[in-house]
């Protein structure tokens, strides 16, 4: 019997803010072709914080442009729509879920997961033929469910923690021992909620447990991703577990030596700059 019921949790996530309404209107550009890009970027550039956020990571050596972008019409016409429209969702969702008073929760390393996953999943896509900025969003987002059951079930989440010290095992496992469910599937419905695509919903599900059909998927890409980041420790969490990456994923990956040893340089890389804006 799980010690939190889903109704519940749904709840929770319903009284979490939604985010800010240009971000869902890019969001929805997702899945559109006919896209006012100049409207959009006069909408993002109503919310100033926002804005000054975005071109941070738009002059950072993330990049490596040659010249300083100062609008985000110009960061749109440097780097196109879709890498703006991705900094700004992200600059929007680490933002989007406050710790509450005498939250013991370790956000920074949290976000630093998310953000380490995030660069690694977009260094990894373009070799599994897809969208890297759609996987960047995806690896920013896979974790996101663990933040609702540590913000809004405080007291529980304690027994999360107590239980994978006894245990010695990952989150997801623990979180199903004391929930009932686990991060993963609670994201999903967070993704839902704040209207991420139905592909971006489904990497968040299943960034742990693959299922048959997922070869050379998003949920893929984001399940490897994560595996990266673990491996590659830049959570800064003392007590980080790498998960197991099986037989079947690694041969249907069918990366050399040499492309694993590339993503690692490039995520670490990526990671310094990104993290640093994002997370602070």
């Amino acid at each position: 019997m799980p010690a939190v019921a889903i109704e519940d949790i749904i709840k929770r996530i319903h009284d979490l803010p939604s985010l800010p309404v240009v971000v869902i209107e890019l969001l929805s550009t997702m899945e559109q072709e006919d896209i006012d890009v100049h409207l959009l970027a006069d909408k993002i550039t109503l919310d100033q914080s926002l804005t000054a956020k975005t071109l941070r990571l738009a002059n950072s050596s993330f990049y490596g442009m040659q010249s300083k972008v100062t609008s985000i019409q110009q960061a749109i016409a440097v780097l196109g729509f879709h890498s703006i429209r991705t900094l700004v969702t992200a600059c929007s969702v680490t933002g989007g879920i406050a710790p509450l008073p005498g939250n013991r929760f370790d956000f920074q390393c949290f976000w630093r997961h998310s953000v380490a996953t995030a660069v690694a999943a977009k260094a990894l896509a373009p070799r599994l033929r897809q969208n890297a900025e759609t996987a960047f969003t995806a690896g920013l987002l896979h974790d996101l469910g663990t933040l609702v059951l540590a913000t809004r079930f405080p007291a529980q989440y304690e027994e999360v923690a107590s239980w994978r010290r006894q245990h010695d095992c990952g989150s997801a496992e623990a979180e199903r021992a004391v929930f009932g469910l686990d991060h993963a599937a609670v994201g999903s419905a967070l993704a839902a909620y704040w209207k991420f695509p139905a592909a971006i919903q489904s990497a968040v599900a299943l960034h742990h447990e693959l299922r048959e059909q997922d070869v050379v998927s998003l949920p893929l890409t984001i399940h490897v991703a994560n595996i990266l980041a673990h491996a590659l420790d830049l959570s800064g969490q003392e007590d980080d577990l790498v998960p197991p990456l099986s037989q079947r994923v690694w041969r249907t990956l069918a990366l050399s030596d040499e492309v694993f040893l590339e993503l690692f340089r490039d995520t670490e890389l990526a990671f310094q700059d990104m993290s640093q804006i994002l997370v602070g």
